[in-house]
């Protein structure tokens, strides 16, 4: 005996629910900025790179006519 489109839809429509339920459980907790912030605190290399972003952004501006 076959099912019907409205039996196989039924079916679906329960999966699709489940799935919805497992991704939700699954999310994680905290947002990925929390994980990596203080991440690279009192790391020499990265207050380096720092250092030469602010340099290069400050070269970048133009000059004032004062």
């Amino acid at each position: 005996m076959s099912e019907t489109v409205e039996q196989r839809l039924t079916k679906v429509e329960q999966e699709i629910e489940l799935m919805k339920a497992r991704t939700e459980s699954e999310r994680p907790k905290q947002s990925w900025i929390s994980e990596v912030t203080g991440s690279f605190k009192n790391d020499p290399e990265f207050d380096e790179i720092l250092r030469l972003g602010k340099e290069i952004r400050e070269a970048d501006r133009p000059a004032n006519d004062a």
